[in-house]
């Protein structure tokens, strides 16, 4: 038993990267790939440096990673060697389901699927190529970007963004158009997501 503090930063391979939740926006993930193409070598080299990803030891010494899992993902398609990962806490001596209950208290695991609903713990995937695609989820971050809502360290915030979203507006083809953005946009600085983490507050 290990407390985890005397794990250096560790390289991985991303194929062998296990996500701790069953979603990503694949056209952030699409972003992300366009940014890293763009790059010459160096600037490859400093990104990977620069953005460690948290990760936690798991059952038969899998390394699960807290965060970064469009990157991660990213990186994994642009056929990347291996990343830094961070070891935060070590729960490689955990039962299974003790290790996911213990993941999710620590707000470390997301369980629910891209309709927002919850599942078992034995549907996260194996791999982050197995994520699946929420649109809403892109939808989240691109009205974050466009200055709808300010960043917030609350873990799966942008989940929650999503699930609103989900339930009033509607996607056509599963695509996040010009459209949907300007209504998202005007709901995020609405009464209604008053309650969510970001809320930038009501537009005059």
């Amino acid at each position: 038993m290990s407390s985890g503090l005397h794990h250096p930063l560790l390289k991985i391979a991303p194929a062998k990267l296990r996500p701790t939740q069953l979603t990503v926006g694949r056209a952030e993930v699409a972003g992300k790939r366009a940014e890293w193409e763009k790059l010459g070598r160096k600037k490859r080299k400093e990104l990977i440096q620069a953005h460690w990803f948290p990760g936690v030891l798991g059952p038969k010494q899998r390394v699960y990673i807290v965060d970064h899992h469009h990157l991660g993902l990213a990186l994994l398609e642009e056929g990347v060697n291996s990343v830094p990962v961070m070891i935060q806490r070590d729960f490689s001596w955990l039962e299974p389901d003790v290790f996911w209950r213990t993941m999710e208290f620590n707000r470390w695991a997301h369980p629910y699927d891209q309709h927002g609903t919850r599942t078992d713990y034995a549907a996260i995937p194996a791999s982050l190529s197995e994520m699946a695609d929420d649109p809403y989820r892109t939808l989240a971050a691109r009205v974050r970007t466009a200055g709808g809502s300010a960043k917030d360290a609350t873990p799966y915030a942008e989940f929650l963004w999503a699930d609103f979203y989900r339930r009033r507006l509607k996607l056509p083809g599963g695509k996040v158009g010009a459209k949907a953005l300007q209504q998202a946009l005007l709901l995020a600085h609405s009464h209604d997501t008053a309650y969510l983490p970001g809320w930038s507050g009501l537009i005059e």
